[in-house]
């Protein structure tokens, strides 16, 4: 049965990249025989320029009867004067929120001919495998009361709330220890339970959770220790899980350790496994239409949904052979760019990878 996988290149190097990973899902169409059908559609800043909103009605539909949604990235100085309500992150937090995507899988793995490019001694990073499980539709980007406002004296105030729900909670937390389960067994749970009460909620509520996963090795860790943990000693680290801040901050300190945030993909996913696919990074506009940006991070996150949502683990693991082989041959966009390697174009690493999967 065809699977419809909804396009949302977005904004800056967004289209960029999109068009290699789509690339290799036509590669994977006429060799391998996945049956899939791209549809595009808008969201973000282009959206807010052929709209006037960053998530479109009709994007929206896409996304909603679609099987699995590839998304590029969101953002830039061009839409920053807007009001905060329509600016083009607003269109992200609401692919998240409206499909219920609560579940947010960023894995920061070294691939080995990249130990030299980060910025950590080798035998630091050497063997670096970590799977951060960071929920994503609570917290303090989607609490209430939210807002800038002025106190009676005049004074501009800004808020944000930082709430959870038992709930909440919970259901991440079983996805975290339904993927340690599946890896070394070990969970480190990262929160500011000293000082913040939601996370205090949060520690309760993994713990008593974790009594549900005998097998699993559970820690706790202050967000603030976990940030300097995972540069002094990051292979001490499985599976972390925590909120949505903290989750956002800590993958993107990772991305450092395996060399560039242009090597990591992302999963979110909803309750049945359906989700968005997207690299960690952001549009990163001053390189926009350089062709230069380094689209592994996309292609990756096509392994992940081939994994997660259309149930192909096979074609998966073909794909990151694909671009295991690319990096052995020493081919390397600007971000990864060493001593000894070629440096080449976003499309001309497209091409590579396309290559690599005709072996």
């Amino acid at each position: 049965m065809t699977k419809t996988i909804a396009i949302l290149p977005g904004d800056g190097i967004g289209p960029e990249i999109v068009a290699e990973a789509i690339k290799v899902l036509d590669k994977l169409w006429t060799s391998f025989g996945l049956d899939v059908q791209l549809e595009q559609g808008l969201v973000g800043g282009a959206a807010i320029d052929a709209t006037g909103h960053p998530l479109p009605i009709e994007t929206l539909e896409l996304v909603k009867k679609a099987n699995a949604v590839l998304l590029g990235a969101v953002g830039g100085p061009k839409w920053e004067p807007l009001d905060i309500a329509i600016r083009p992150e607003k269109g992200l937090l609401g692919l998240r929120s409206e499909l219920k995507l609560f579940a947010n899988l960023r894995p920061a793995i070294l691939f080995p001919e990249l130990a030299n490019a980060s910025t950590l001694k080798p035998e630091i990073v050497e063997g670096l495998d970590i799977l951060i499980v960071r929920e994503l539709t609570g917290g303090i980007y989607f609490g209430q009361p939210r807002g800038i406002r002025i106190l009676d004296n005049g004074e501009s105030q800004g808020v944000n709330t930082l709430v959870y729900n038992e709930s909440e909670i919970e259901r991440i937390a079983r996805v975290a220890f339904e993927s340690a389960e599946k890896r070394q067994k070990r969970l480190c749970s990262v929160d500011k339970a000293n000082v913040l009460e939601a996370t205090e909620l949060w520690r309760e509520i993994v713990t008593r959770v974790g009594k549900d996963y005998p097998n699993v090795q559970l820690t706790h860790m202050y967000v603030d220790n976990a940030a300097m943990q995972l540069v002094r000693a990051p292979k001490q680290f499985d599976v972390i899980v925590t909120t949505n801040m903290f989750g956002d901050i800590l993958s993107d300190l990772a991305s450092q350790l395996t060399g560039s945030i242009g090597m990591l993909p992302s999963a979110s996913l909803d309750a049945n496994n359906k989700g968005m696919y997207e690299p960690i990074h952001g549009s990163a506009p001053d390189i926009a239409g350089q062709n230069i940006a380094n689209p592994l991070a996309t292609i990756l996150s096509i392994a992940m949904m081939l994994r997660y949502s259309l149930n192909k683990p096979k074609l998966a693991t073909i794909v990151e052979n694909a671009v295991s082989q690319v990096l052995r041959e020493g081919l390397r966009t600007k971000d990864i760019q060493q001593k000894g390697t070629e440096t080449i174009s976003t499309r001309e690493m497209g091409d590579a990878v396309v290559a690599a999967l005709s072996q």
